[in-house]
């Protein structure tokens, strides 16, 4: 079921969004200090390609430099990106057969805000508490 609705999610919307994150990426990188934004932009736009089957995790030696690169990231890049997810969502919604799509769309919408410190994983690597 993930490999149909990741196919589907590609066709209406992943890879746009995932454009839209390639193309933040490429902006970071050229800015030479915002690197590491790039990097993030990167490891998400791959995540927006194919996100069912994967989710985020917090890394456990993200610090205050996480903190506050995503403070600037929400200014440069994350509240455009968020809007992408919301936009894209809405659309998605019109249709029975876009509404997990949709869903889909809003839980990225965290991550398109504050990708520092995060990790994208697959679902059954996800850690479980005891």
């Amino acid at each position: 079921m993930r490999v149909v609705l990741n196919i589907i999610w590609l066709i209406f919307g992943g890879l746009w969004l995932a454009l839209g994150y390639f193309l933040a990426g490429i902006i970071c990188c050229i800015l030479i200090i915002t690197i590491p934004f790039g990097i993030a932009s990167f490891r998400i736009g791959v995540y927006a390609l194919w996100p069912f089957g994967k989710t985020t995790v917090d890394k456990p030696t993200a610090g205050a430099g996480s903190l506050i690169g995503n403070v600037i990231w929400i200014v440069v890049a994350g509240i455009w990106l968020a809007l992408g997810h919301i936009t894209t969502a809405i659309a998605m919604a019109i249709t029975i057969i876009g509404i997990p799509l949709a869903i889909a769309n809003l839980k990225m919408i965290p991550i398109s805000l504050m990708p520092l410190g995060k990790d994208i994983v697959p679902v059954d690597a996800r850690p479980t508490c005891m």
